[in-house]
């Protein structure tokens, strides 16, 4: 027989499938525990019934319920019958004579030492005393001492249900049950972008309970409701659908419905879940969410039904898909050789305007001359050879180009940053900026931030709330940028206290692609040079409005101060004035004639030193008096209006004299970057900017 061939190769060698590999490294997507878990997936079935409403422009409205799942009801759904222990020694909770012998003598040394303990607070207090430091009971004296219950854990049926565009009937089982497989690749602003989010909420599933996902789904203007029971094939990637079903859509509903149940820990991160949608519904005022927990016990002290009301109309443009900025070709040395083997355009220069922004014709020809030899025009993008590529990429990544113009983008908005910050958390003050839009890695990026003052719930020193392509993070604040640049700003130079007053800081940052720091996509790096000039300008923005406000509070509250004074002597001013006037009007001699008798020009008395006084004027004057219509009442009001009077002009001195917050600007209606302006009419006292156009779109004039 003729020997065997050599079989070549590693046996160990293996391959995973991409479900496999995120059910090994689950803290990738944020799955690394039962509560982070739970956590997880309300978010990320809440973003998507988000995304799902506003792509078709539809106000959203998302109903959340986390119920508690029993042991019996959990044993029930996979079939597992309440089994009968016939040998208590192989559990874990079981108890030997030992360790009862010694629970019981430790329990006894408890209920000793509180006996004590009492009997010291006792006599310390008839003694009139505190009692002796530490004498206070032992909490946990009483309790039963035996071993708590190992492997217990909760359960939760989480159920999303929103007013979206649904999912197509066969679109449902990939979307749904193949991971990395999505609707949001490419250059393009979304809130989620890796195809994980759902899948992986399936897999913990699968992994923590075995139960399957339920879906229910209708579009708009189906006549029908597509119902999916499925989860997925680890091994091979793939979609297990149980069950299928299309039912009657009689009430014309669209949207989606999805219902799982998960190991989760309710009670760590409950306030984790309540700040989230807290934040959501400060960034997305337009929407409105009900949330609903409920336990399984008896007790219902612990559920919680919170409704975030919508609070405008407004909703802001859809994101649109973009082509790539030149710039990126510095960040992604294949990006050049994609993009040349799926182009269609027939020539490099149309491939270098059509397949990036900010190149026009005239600044593509340029491009082409500089390549040098061995490029023309008119050449095809697919004879440009490996090398030629290379050439592109690098004369990309050094050439100068302008930023994008971010109109692909959809940030919140000053208008709904500011009325989502008034709806939470009722600032006493406000202050919004909106940068422009700038290449970050190739992406446009634009930065808005809002900063209050005073508040609800809100405590001393700094409250940063981030927010990334309009999603609350909640994780590693401390080593986010924007809190980085929050703790590098001289507030004293704005007039803030940042340890009493109440600062609320909130910056939104929005981009094709934020460039998150580690997997878990919870934070932004303070070490991107862009992006941290850009929160950094954007927080002193608002702080240098803030500033003005405050400088015009502590001048009004000087002026109220001061009148108060002045106010206060006008009765005894006025009273003696009359008095004067009175005794003058019945003298026989006039006050001046009276001055001039008496003083002494030479050198002595008030002579030289007094005022002229008109005759003629003081002669009516003196008439009036005594005719009644000069009186007490009317000395008064003339003081009262002078004193006005000066108040007014002193704060007008002390306004031109101090510039900081004398003029602010103010927005009579949301608006945004569609928003085309007329030139600025200038008045004495205000300056107007009228809107002279609009783009299409939802807010067109």
């Amino acid at each position: 027989m003729p020997p065997k061939p050599k079989t070549s190769g590693d046996k160990n060698l293996k391959s995973k499938s991409p479900a496999e590999f995120f059910l090994d490294n689950k803290g990738i997507a944020g799955f690394e525990n039962a509560g982070k878990s739970l956590y997880t997936t309300l978010r990320e079935f809440i973003e998507n019934s988000l995304d799902s409403a506003e792509s078709i422009g539809v106000l959203p409205d998302v109903d959340i319920a986390v119920e508690e799942v029993t042991l019996d009801e959990y044993e029930t759904k996979i079939g597992l019958k309440t089994h009968v222990r016939k040998d208590n020694a192989l559990y874990a909770d079981f108890e030997t004579d030992k360790e009862r012998a010694k629970r019981v003598k430790d329990e006894a040394r408890k209920v000793a030492a509180d006996a004590k303990a009492v009997d010291a607070l006792a006599k310390a207090k008839e003694k009139g005393g505190k009692g002796s430091k530490g004498g206070g009971l032992n909490r946990n004296a009483g309790v039963d001492g035996s071993k708590a219950k190992l492997g217990a854990k909760s359960f939760f049926r989480i159920t999303v249900k929103d007013n979206g565009k649904g999912m197509q009937h066969d679109d449902i089982p990939n979307m749904l049950g193949k991971v990395l497989s999505g609707t949001k690749y490419g250059v393009r602003q979304t809130r989620g972008k890796f195809g994980l989010g759902s899948k992986m909420a399936l897999i913990w599933s699968k992994q923590t309970t075995g139960l399957p996902i339920e879906i229910l789904s209708a579009q708009p203007k189906q006549k029908f409701c597509s119902r999916y029971v499925l989860d997925i094939d680890i091994e091979r990637n793939e979609p297990n659908v149980h069950s299928v079903d299309k039912t009657p859509n009689d009430e014309e509903w669209h949207g989606a419905e999805l219902s799982v149940i998960i190991e989760g820990n309710w009670t760590a991160y409950r306030n984790k879940v309540l700040s989230y949608l807290r934040q959501l519904a400060i960034v997305t005022p337009y929407a409105q969410f009900h949330f609903k927990y409920v336990s399984a016990g008896s007790d219902n002290r612990g559920n919680v039904d919170a409704m975030f009301r919508r609070r405008t109309l407004v909703m802001p443009s859809p994101p649109t898909t973009t082509k790539h900025h030149p710039s990126a070709a510095n960040e992604d040395q294949l990006l050049i050789k994609t993009l040349l083997s799926q182009t269609r355009e027939k020539t490099l220069l149309g491939f270098l305007n059509k397949e990036f922004t900010s190149i026009g014709k005239d600044h593509a020809s340029r491009l082409v001359k500089e390549l040098g030899k061995g490029f023309d025009p008119t050449m095809s993008p697919k004879d440009v050879s490996e090398t030629q590529a290379t050439r592109i990429q690098q004369l990309l990544s050094y050439a100068r180009f302008t930023d994008p113009s971010g109109d692909c983008l959809s940030p919140a908005g000053e208008y709904n940053l500011r009325l989502g910050i008034m709806k939470e958390l009722a600032p006493d003050w406000i202050a919004s900026f909106v940068g422009g839009a700038l290449a970050c890695g190739g992406h446009p990026l634009i930065v808005e931030a809002c900063v209050s003052l005073g508040g609800k719930d809100v405590k001393a020193g700094h409250n940063v709330f981030r927010f990334a392509n309009r999603i609350p993070l909640l994780f590693e604040a401390g080593s986010d940028v924007v809190t980085r640049c929050v703790q590098r700003l001289n507030w004293s130079s704005y007039k803030i206290d940042k340890n009493n007053d109440k600062i609320g800081i909130f910056v939104s940052i929005v981009s094709t692609k934020i460039p998150f720091k580690g997997t878990s996509k919870e934070y932004i790096g303070d070490d991107n040079v862009e992006i941290a000039e850009a929160v950094d300008r954007a927080i002193r923005a608002c702080a240098t409005q803030l500033k003005g406000k405050i400088v015009r509070a502590q001048a009004a509250k000087e002026r109220r101060a001061r009148k108060k004074v002045l106010s206060r002597y006008i009765p005894d001013c006025a009273r003696a004035i009359a008095a004067m006037l009175t005794q003058s009007a019945l003298a026989e001699e006039p006050p001046s004639k009276r001055a001039k008798l008496f003083g002494d020009p030479a050198g002595g008395g008030n002579g030289g030193k007094l005022w002229r006084v008109d005759p003629v004027w003081e002669k009516e004057l003196l008439g009036k008096v005594k005719s009644g219509t000069v009186t007490l009442a009317t000395l008064t009001r003339k003081l009262e209006e002078h004193v006005e009077k000066i108040d007014s002009e002193q704060a007008l001195e002390y306004s031109m004299a101090n510039k900081e917050g004398l003029c602010e600007t103010t927005h009579l209606m949301p608006i945004g970057s569609h928003h085309k302006f007329s030139t600025v009419v200038r008045h004495q006292t205000c300056a107007f900017q009228l809107l002279a156009s609009a783009a299409t779109g939802p807010h067109a004039l």
